[in-house]
């Protein structure tokens, strides 16, 4: 598929909005430098709510992939653990399902808000060129 005709839906996580903010700035500015519409952005309370949202994108017909943009911090317990891994599972089980790529562009376990500083920029682009290049190479 060529990226001019290539519509990508985009699922930003609102908790630790200091990064995913930027995240979401880096990642339109890379989709525009890669030819790539986003059809649609949809946020949401965090990451553990993401999958509903990306479901509602996949089953639009003018949504060919999604891209996320997550950042789960580490606390006291291991939450961050348990957020990351089910929500990871899931968008694989989304992706599988609708038969269309979705990026996982959350950023954790085990991460401080120093290091999802330093990874703001390598995450936002890497969450678009995942479902970029998925698309050119299957479809």
């Amino acid at each position: 598929m060529e990226n001019s005709k290539m519509n990508i839906g985009l699922v930003v996580s609102e908790f630790n909005m200091d990064i995913t903010l930027q995240m979401l700035e880096v990642a339109k500015a890379h989709a525009d430098f890669l030819k790539v519409k986003i059809a649609s952005i949809i946020f949401v309370p965090g990451a553990y709510d993401m999958p509903l949202a990306i479901k509602k994108l996949l089953e639009r017909e003018d949504i060919h992939g999604v891209a996320t943009l997550g950042c789960v911090i580490k606390g006291e317990t291991k939450h961050d653990e348990v957020v990351v891994t089910h929500v990871a599972r899931k968008i694989t089980d989304l992706s599988l399902q609708f038969d269309k790529p979705v990026s996982l562009g959350i950023m954790g376990p085990g991460l401080t808000h120093a290091h999802a500083k330093a990874r703001i920029e390598k995450y936002a682009k890497s969450s678009i060129e995942t479902v970029v290049k998925l698309l050119q190479r299957l479809y």
